[in-house]
């Protein structure tokens, strides 16, 4: 009797573990792809602008002048 126990109790460990394996080898969608689906779908649907690369340059030279001031403002004693 006891043997008979042990053998449908092994065989109920056995079948959880294989419903187990089975639930965890589906793959589920990741949120991360459907944001990257996303990005994608909107960037090909917005051209994007072209720039000349004066424009390129001048915009560089703003952004360096507006940290220089930031970082002097930052060093001043207050």
């Amino acid at each position: 009797m006891r043997r008979l126990l042990v053998l449908f109790a092994g065989g109920l460990g056995l079948r959880a573990l294989l419903r187990r394996r089975r639930v965890e080898s589906v793959p589920f969608p990741s949120p991360a792809d459907d944001l990257r689906a996303k990005l994608d779908e909107t960037k090909a649907a917005e051209p994007a602008p072209e720039r000349e690369p004066e424009d390129e340059e001048a915009r560089r030279a703003d952004v360096h002048a507006r940290a220089r001031t930031a970082i002097e403002e930052l060093r001043e004693p207050k």
